[in-house]
């Protein structure tokens, strides 16, 4: 099969509407899919025209940021108020065939240890931790930082945690 300039033409057009190879190949008859791909690409008409998916990913990356924005005002008001509840109830110190689903799987310790054991307080819906460990749990995406062991450098981290959710 040779291109003539009419098919050419017509493939030129087609392409520039949206049409897809499949259905250019079907209008101009006796050609491939794969034939069109390829003059197309020849042509360089691939980069002149938006595909179907590349407008729909626009409107999903669109949609995706317009949600981050609005869940991390959200966010960031369900961890500062368990900042001002200060005092959380005793640990209750469980062994792993202890846990049930209500209660905190913050584990202590080293598993190899004699005195290894999980948080055993009390967790929060929808959540596998208490109050307390789900503030040392939680990072921002992409925002990770070395945690301290300095007891008075807590607050202000958990603070950085908070102005980043």
């Amino acid at each position: 099969m040779s291109w003539t300039e009419e098919k050419v033409a017509k493939l030129k057009e087609l392409w520039g509407k949206g049409n897809t190879a499949s259905q250019i190949a079907e209008i101009i008859g006796g050609i491939s899919r794969n034939a069109v791909i390829g003059k197309a690409h020849r042509l360089n008409l691939s980069a002149k025209i938006k595909t179907r998916s590349a407008i729909s990913n626009q409107n999903f990356e669109t949609n995706q940021v317009n949600k981050n924005l609005n869940s991390k005002a959200g966010r960031k008001s369900k961890f500062r108020s368990l900042l001002i509840e200060k005092d959380f109830e005793p640990e209750n110190p469980k062994q792993l065939e202890e846990l049930d689903e209500n209660s905190c799987k913050w584990p202590i310790g080293h598993p190899d240890e004699k005195s290894f054991y999980f948080c055993g307080r009390s967790s929060l819906k929808d959540f596998s931790y208490c109050k307390l460990h789900l503030l040392y749990a939680y990072q921002p995406k992409g925002k990770k930082e070395d945690s301290s062991n300095d007891k008075e450098e807590v607050p202000e981290f958990i603070e950085k945690k908070i102005q980043r959710a």
